[in-house]
């Protein structure tokens, strides 16, 4: 009997084993056919790409590229990086439905609409920084260029730079979910929320000006979002712990005896 309980065991963990290795291998695929339908149009898309630092550079300004491989390789991480994003929801329902059928059912219902919430918020950072942050940023930095001072980037940096923008106003509005996950595991409720908001706020503008250029314009543009969305967070976290405390309720009035 003991033997048939291991032989179980080991099945089970094996059976966990491919079913990891089936849910890679299609986010795997999605973000290799994306990045597939991009590639042929990587120039294009750099392109596109460069006109916020462009637009704002004096009449002649260009976009340098230091290394000889640079122009080639530069659009093809463009494409990859893209097509992550395209691939994004793809990816993050492969792990949900791996993590899933090991949940309850109370942590399923959750889970949801945090996910989705997650990757509409992570995009909605991103679609912030390319249409708001970036010109303005571009703006003041063409601005204080000193005179005599050609103001050149290397292709690559460039990249790295405004991919940087992305990540960070991305993960930092995910601020809501942060706070719904906590109080939602009882690590903190709603009146600490709100008590530790002063300090919060502080911490949210020391986080800011580490994360962005060194302007004060791009700062702000952080930190004021992330601090609404942090109330918000605060208004989302009160309605889940109350209903959870509703439905709680409700479950130990339907098992009286």
């Amino acid at each position: 009997m003991s033997k048939s309980a291991d032989d179980a065991a080991e099945e089970t963990f094996f059976g966990h084993l491919v079913e990891l290795r089936t849910r890679i291998m299609r986010a795997l695929l999605a973000v290799t056919i994306a990045f597939l339908a991009l590639l042929p149009f990587a120039q294009e898309l750099y392109g596109a790409f460069a006109l916020p630092l462009l637009s704002k550079l004096p009449a002649g300004g260009q976009i340098i590229a230091i290394d000889v491989a640079s122009p080639f390789f530069a659009p093809i991480k463009l494409a990859f990086v893209l097509a992550l994003m395209i691939a994004m929801p793809v990816v993050l329902y492969q792990m949900w439905a791996f993590v899933a059928p090991g949940l309850y059912r109370r942590e399923q219902y959750l889970a949801k609409p945090l996910l989705v919430s997650a990757t509409f918020l992570f995009y909605l950072g991103c679609a912030f920084a390319w249409f708001l942050v970036l010109p303005l940023v571009f703006t003041f930095l063409t601005a204080v260029t000193p005179g005599g001072v050609a103001m050149m980037t290397d292709i690559n940096r460039y990249l790295d730079f405004v991919l940087l923008i992305f990540l960070a106003f991305g993960v930092c509005f995910e601020i809501p979910v942060a706070v719904v996950i906590l109080a939602a595991m009882g690590w903190v409720d709603v009146p600490q929320l709100k008590e530790s908001r002063s300090y919060v706020i502080v911490g949210i503008f020391v986080v800011a000006a580490i994360v962005t250029p060194p302007d004060v314009i791009s700062q702000v543009l952080l930190a004021v979002p992330m601090v609404l969305l942090y109330e918000i967070g605060i208004i989302a976290a009160r309605a889940v712990v109350r209903q959870r405390e509703a439905k709680e309720a409700k479950e130990a009035e339907l098992g009286e005896p």
